[in-house]
């Protein structure tokens, strides 16, 4: 080793004091993240999504003045077909901590410099009746969307992004960066509508989600022959294989040009991740994406005018190491990062 270069290191950092950081921009990070006083262990205190601040229900409702971002919870799965579990999944991301909080490639730490909190979960009056949980989440979101704050919700299953979407997309339909295995736009199954196989059809008919500015990124499996709908509405469909092929650079700029410059939502299904990296949900599928995979399309969605996302379908009962949760928390820190990267954009679109 160079004798010289070794003396000048030692010099520079063998003697800094800590916290010492001399790259002007990663120190101007340490700044934002590392307040006086002492910083809180990661492992210590009561579980938040991300560490955030913890804004408890007010009223048996969400506390939502003053905020720009809510972190909610949405534990509610009775739209499940196959393995129930992913109640649990507010739970489940809230206890891991080891996310965040700069992101290296965006180059931002999202927590700082705004009015984010964690605001607890939707409150819903029945824990047996789907439809009247639907109605709960819907009219909560009605109250975020009022207040001027994004929303960025976890679930439970995937029929939460139906009555989010209600809400949101009400009066200027959104369009949607859907990353899943499934399509989920199937038809009634089994007497029922409001399951997590057909949120996106059923947002498409009510008028809140445009088709022609939703993509929906990873599907594979066994159901192609369900998704119909998404076809002849105009969604893009871009296949698991066909993100091996094109790569996530490639996915994202067609999510860009499909999405625009006007509003649209995030929704991401932990089912996306083929089960190596994601075992703890009810709906797994063989030959799904990798976590690197996901998370670069999202990041290559920097800058578009998102005004809200959800992660979804967390069973953490099948997740016996707690990546599934894991990678769930990773991917609602690169959503919130894109939240923050979308303010000049969202104001530009008049959201």
């Amino acid at each position: 080793m160079d004798q010289d270069k070794l003396r000048a290191l030692r010099e520079k950092y063998g003697r800094a004091p800590e916290g010492t950081i001399f790259d002007p921009e990663f120190a101007e990070v340490g700044r934002r993240i590392f307040k006086a006083g002492r910083r809180p262990w990661p492992f210590a205190g009561v579980s938040t999504f991300l560490d955030a601040l913890y804004r408890p229900l007010k009223d048996d409702a969400l506390d939502l003045d003053g905020l720009d971002y809510a972190l909610i919870g949405v534990p509610m799965d009775l739209g499940v077909t196959n393995r129930a579990g992913s109640r649990l999944g507010p739970r489940a991301v809230r206890a891991i901590e080891r996310v965040g909080p700069y992101e290296h490639q965006l180059k931002i730490a999202p927590l700082a410099d705004c009015a984010v909190a964690d605001v607890g979960d939707v409150m819903m009056r029945s824990r047996y009746d789907l439809v009247s949980c639907h109605a709960d989440i819907e009219a909560c979101f009605e109250r975020v969307r009022a207040a001027g704050v994004v929303p960025l919700a976890i679930g439970g299953d995937h029929s939460i992004s139906l009555p989010i979407l209600k809400a949101l997309g009400r009066g200027r339909p959104l369009g949607l960066v859907h990353i899943d295995a499934h399509c989920d736009t199937s038809g009634p199954y089994e007497g029922a509508k409001f399951h997590h196989g057909g949120p996106f059809r059923q947002a498409v008919l009510e008028g809140v989600l445009d088709p022609e500015r939703t993509i929906q990124i990873g599907i594979r499996g066994a159901a192609e022959y369900l998704w119909e709908f998404s076809y002849e509405s105009g969604m893009t469909v871009v296949h698991a294989e066909d993100v091996l092929k094109l790569g996530p650079a490639a996915v994202a700029a067609k999510a860009r040009a499909v999405v625009g410059d006007q509003p649209f939502y995030v929704s991401f299904d932990v089912d996306s991740l083929d089960p190596a990296f994601a075992p703890g949900t009810g709906t797994p599928e063989i030959g799904g994406m990798t976590s690197l995979e996901a998370i670069e399309i999202l990041r290559g969605l920097a800058g578009l005018p998102m005004v809200g996302g959800d992660v979804v379908e967390v069973a953490p009962q099948y997740d016996t190491s707690s990546n599934t949760a894991h990678a769930a928390a990773q991917v609602l820190f690169t959503i919130f990062c894109l939240a923050r990267l979308a303010e000049p954009a969202r104001k530009a679109a008049g959201w």
